[in-house]
């Protein structure tokens, strides 16, 4: 009897339970926002004016209390407790696990962002600065920096001392947010429908998310292929890239972390900083590098300005920085759980300090660094008249990359390079997806267990199939938009998962019980 039970199990990969439900609901949102585009845009465009006119100083706060939280879990007696045994050893070294979590948290996003963000802020500059001045120039690439620092990496990573401590402390079955809020809830809540429905909320935000992130990464590289080939931007061109991308995360994502994720990710850390060398060298270098430290000077004098920005006394108006700081953080909380499951994952031998100052320090390092030679470079371009790029992003964002990009030595070898890193990039973001999604739907003990490789085939699949649906019938942008308002609820759950962390590690007594021998010691004098 008791065999026939495991082999029940074994067949039951995927827990339909929380799947199915949240697939429906993405299904049923998608359909007649496809079949209705520009009312149903209208409508989610109103709701969202209105969350930025009511509660832009909401997502400020919000962004700013994680980083606080972060630094309070550090450097606090909970910073020094170990995520598993605190006799062995990380299961990566420092390199490997940053450029995993740079990978996961940067994806291709970040060369969009690098090459076209300072010409759309330049063009519509916050604090009555002139368009297209100087100082606007200045301040368009700062804040193209400021939209990958510490606070987008708190919201992505301060759910993930919660994830990680019931993985590999209490070494829990399943890796779930009701799982990780059963301490708070207690049991009746979190095996019954009130788990389920936590567990739905992320489901939903990561399967629309992933759709989405599929969907507008393809743009990075058909506007690419086509000023290389000289061709048109068609739905075949769009679906022949997104094979390609789902035959690399696949493969990824079945090869697992080791084989798969981990080396995908240090290759292609090789790679972009030769991208970066080479457009240094044989681009204009001297320019980069100045305008890259006046950049980071001029940051580091406005952070706190960018930081609070509401543009409270403008009541006729919003800028482009107002409204897009409170998008981009409503649309990094959708991702919020994802990077942290994943997050907890890949950080078992790691203390909580180690995991959330690795997170917010090393992918804010990289991207400025990304921001500050792709920026540069446009900016140069645009100084010396090659490039028109401020009014080129007014009409069509994506076709500024190419533009720049065309206008370095071997330019085709440069749009090739690009092409390769950014596919990497997204490559990566998807594989840790696909594999997190398997991890959560799974019914494996993920203590113990990777994801079925099955799993993460059929997951890859089904995010494939429905990011191709919605840009076959249209259905991307009212989703964009859904994905961001979908954030509202997982910030709830993130703060509820920062106050489980803390109340279990209380419980247990972690920062005694679960430290590294010297700081077991160290407790032991203070005490």
């Amino acid at each position: 009897m008791q065999g026939k039970q495991k082999n029940k199990i074994k067949k039951r990969l995927i827990d339909w339970r929380i799947f199915a439900p949240s697939l429906l609901i993405i299904i049923a949102i998608c359909i007649p926002f496809s079949l209705y585009e520009n009312k149903s845009l209208d409508l989610l465009n109103n709701i969202f004016n209105s969350i930025v006119e009511g509660f832009r100083w909401g997502y400020i706060w919000y962004a700013l209390i994680l980083v606080g939280a972060g630094v309070f879990l550090s450097f606090s007696k909970y910073g020094k407790v170990v995520l598993g045994d605190p006799l062995e050893k990380p299961r990566f070294n420092l390199f490997e696990y940053a450029s995993i979590l740079i990978a996961m948290g940067l994806g291709s996003t970040i060369m969009r962002t690098g090459m076209v963000q300072w010409a759309v802020v330049a063009g519509d500059p916050p604090f009555g600065v002139e368009a297209q001045s100087v100082e606007s120039l200045l301040w368009g690439n700062s804040y193209s920096m400021f939209m990958w620092s510490v606070q987008v990496f708190a919201i992505f990573v301060m759910a993930a001392p919660a994830m990680g401590y019931i993985l590999h402390v209490r070494q829990t079955h399943f890796m779930r947010v009701s799982e990780a809020c059963r301490v708070i809830f207690g049991d009746k809540f979190t095996d019954g429908i009130g788990g389920k429905i936590l567990d739905v909320i992320f489901l939903v935000s990561i399967l629309s998310g992933a759709a989405v992130t599929l969907g507008l990464g393809a743009p990075i590289i058909t506007y690419n292929i086509s000023a290389l080939f000289d061709i048109e931007i068609t739905f075949g061109l769009t679906l022949i890239v997104t094979i390609v991308w789902v035959f690399l995360f696949s493969i990824s994502a079945y090869l697992g972390i080791e084989k798969g994720i981990k080396r995908l990710s240090t290759f292609n850390m090789y790679l972009a900083a030769a991208f970066a060398l080479f457009v240094v060298i044989l681009g204009p270098g001297v320019f980069i590098l100045n305008y890259f430290t006046e950049t980071i000077g001029f940051l580091f004098s406005h952070y706190i300005d960018i930081s609070f920005y509401t543009n409270s006394l403008d009541l006729e108006g919003t800028t482009h920085m107002e409204s897009n700081t409170v998008f981009w953080f409503a649309y990094s909380a959708t991702w919020a759980m994802l990077h942290s499951v994943f997050a907890a994952k890949i950080s078992r031998g790691r203390t909580i300090k180690e995991m959330i100052l690795t997170y917010l320090l090393a992918p804010t390092l990289i991207s400025w660094v990304a921001t500050g030679v792709l920026g540069g470079l446009g900016v140069h371009r645009f100084l010396t008249g090659q490039v028109d790029a401020v009014n080129i992003v007014s009409e069509d964002e994506m076709k500024l990359i190419p533009e720049v990009l065309s206008t370095l030595p071997f330019a085709s070898i440069f749009i090739v390079m690009f092409i390769i890193v950014a596919t990497i990039f997204l490559t990566t973001t998807l594989d840790s997806t696909t594999y997190t999604i398997a991890s959560y739907t799974g019914t494996e003990n993920m203590s113990k267990a990777e994801p079925s490789r099955s799993l993460r085939i059929i997951i890859a699949a089904v995010i494939t199939v429905l990011a191709l649906l919605l840009m076959r019938i249209g259905g991307l942008a009212p989703l964009e938009v859904l994905s961001g308002l979908m954030g509202i609820p997982i910030i709830v759950i993130q703060f509820l998962t920062i106050y489980a962390a803390k109340k279990m590690m209380d419980e247990d007594k972690a920062w005694i019980n679960n430290v590294r021998e010297r700081d077991r010691r160290y407790s032991k004098k203070k005490l």
